[in-house]
């Protein structure tokens, strides 16, 4: 048509043939997710990755610009995933700063429909997309990551997402949700539980109900001395 741009796609880049193992996450599943207080608790992220720097472990790059979504399968893990980063113990506590929480939200998402998930949780999940455990290890293999993501989802065209151990909460489980597979608009697949999110984490009230939900992990977030 004209003045339409032509579609590239990219990937495959690998001879390799991978068959990744499916999750089903049901229908009604609770999903808790960190997110910057002036965005949508269902607002998928738009910003792309850098293709070697910049960025989150599976989020789209420029080669597979897709939109993202992180969730987690509680409050504890998305709050850990969140703000406990690179963060080191001090004496017997790590003490995050106020600014990991400042400007933020923590939503509760419902699932209205089935999604189906590749599974990074298990060694026999990993083996299946040929990676090991280092595919999920500290940032210094996010660049691998990202690209590896995109090889999966050239070979997993049903899949909406992905599910792997928390680094930060194990056993718990981390997600990540690809906007572009799904038939209609990905919010729809989400609704929000209002009452049961907090909608300022940095507020006096938010930084305490933080610091209640870390302190099995032995965290705390700093209050500001203004206080």
């Amino acid at each position: 048509m004209r003045g339409s741009l032509p579609v590239f796609t990219f990937f495959p880049m690998i001879e390799d043939e991978l068959d990744p193992n499916l999750e089903v996450i049901p229908a009604g599943t609770e999903l808790w997710r960190v997110h910057k207080s002036k965005y949508r608790p269902t607002q998928f992220n738009p910003t792309l990755a850098d293709l070697h720097f910049r960025g989150g472990r599976f989020e789209g790059t420029v080669l597979d610009p897709y939109r993202s979504l992180y969730v987690a399968d509680s409050a504890l893990t998305a709050v850990a995933e969140s703000v406990l980063r690179s963060v080191p113990w001090t004496g017997t506590r790590r003490k995050i700063l106020y600014a990991a929480v400042d400007g933020r939200a923590l939503s509760v998402l419902r699932t209205t429909r089935e999604l189906t998930l590749v599974s990074l949780i298990e060694e026999k999940d990993l083996a299946a997309v040929h990676r090991t455990a280092s595919l999920l290890d500290d940032e210094s293999s996010y660049p691998t990551a990202r690209r590896w993501t995109s090889e999966i989802r050239a070979q997993a065209p049903g899949a909406m997402g992905m599910v792997w151990q928390s680094r930060r909460n194990r056993p718990k489980h981390s997600m990540l949700l690809f906007h572009d597979r799904f038939e209609d608009c990905a919010c729809e697949a989400l609704e929000v539980l209002p009452e049961r999110g907090i909608a300022d984490l940095g507020s006096p009230e938010g930084v305490d109900e933080v610091n209640r939900l870390l302190e099995p992990l032995k965290a705390e977030v700093s209050k500001p001395l203004t206080w």
